[in-house]
Order: C-alpha cells, then sequence, then structure tokens
C-alpha cells in the first residue's frame, strides 16, 4: 500500500485498527511512534547495486490505554511527514514489535489495516542459477526412467 492508498482509507473511517497475520490485532490503544523513509543502498549476490526506498511507520503499545490515535490524527502525522522530509508516494512497510522488531507489509480489507508477511527473496536468480520457477516434469516421464531392481545392489 502506497501513502496515497492510506490517506484515502484513513479520510473514510471513524476509528483506525491493525491486523496482525495470525488474526490478531493490534492493542487499540497504540501509538505511531515514527513515519518516516528509510532508504537501503545495497548490491546483491549476483553484483547488481540497488536503491530501495519506502515510508516506515512503526507501532508501539504503551501503558497509556487512556488515548487512541483516530485517522485525522493519524492523517496529518503522515502529510507532516511528507512535507517535512519530502516523502513521495512510497510504498508503506511497518514495524511492530514481537519477539523482537517484525517488518511488515500494509493492506486493507475494508476495516482493518492488515500486517502482511513479508518474505526475502534472491533478486539475481539468473546471475546464481537459481531457476525462476520449477521445471515441469510429467509424470509420465518419470515412469520410463529405469528403476533400481530389487537386490540389484544400486539401491
Amino acid at each position: 500500500m502506497k501513502l496515497s492508498e492510506i490517506k484515502q482509507h484513513l479520510s473514510a473511517l471513524k476509528t483506525i485498527a491493525f491486523q496482525l497475520p495470525d488474526g490478531s490485532l493490534v492493542p487499540n490503544h497504540f501509538h505511531v511512534t515514527e513515519v518516516g523513509k528509510i532508504t537501503k543502498n545495497f548490491i546483491d549476490c549476483g553484483g547488481t547495486i540497488r536503491n530501495e526506498e519506502v515510508v516506515n511507520f512503526q507501532l508501539w503499545n504503551a501503558n497509556d490505554y487512556d488515548h487512541r490515535l483516530h485517522p485525522e490524527k493519524l492523517f496529518h502525522i503522515i502529510e507532516l511527514s511528507e512535507k517535512v522530509l519530502n516523502i513521495p508516494d512510497l510504498e508503506i512497510e511497518v514495524e511492530y514489535q514481537g519477539s523482537t522488531i517484525g517488518k511488515y507489509g500494509l493492506d486493507f480489507d475494508g476495516t482493518n489495516f492488515l500486517l502482511t508477511t513479508k518474505q526475502t527473496d534472491c533478486l539475481a536468480k539468473d546471475n546464481c542459477g537459481i531457476p525462476t520457477e520449477k521445471p515441469r516434469v510429467k509424470l509420465s516421464d518419470l515412469q520410463k526412467q529405469t528403476a533400481c531392481e530389487p537386490n540389484s545392489g544400486c539401491c
């Protein structure tokens, strides 16, 4: 989800809820402690130099049970961040504290913002000899292969 999309969703909501991948909700007294732009400059395993930018939201639970972040407040924080930090309409990544800091993608189901799982990946599969998709094998071809005979000593 991009910044423009979350602002569109926020403008139509009365309350904000974030749902973890396991279906549980982030406690409703969470705070958004950071909105920022993260720039990652790196070289992949194939030797290609890469540059990625995302907007980072950090969610945090406090013992402050009497306050709840309202949609218009988060909208204002986002707009201020865009202006002051010169943030373009980038994809959003969310940090949330579990047993360690987890990084999540962000989606919306019409009611809740969904923290989606992220996966590592090889960005240079063609340079590393990793097939981009599994080779297709016909079952009939497998049955034609010479099999090891019982008592032949090959197994």
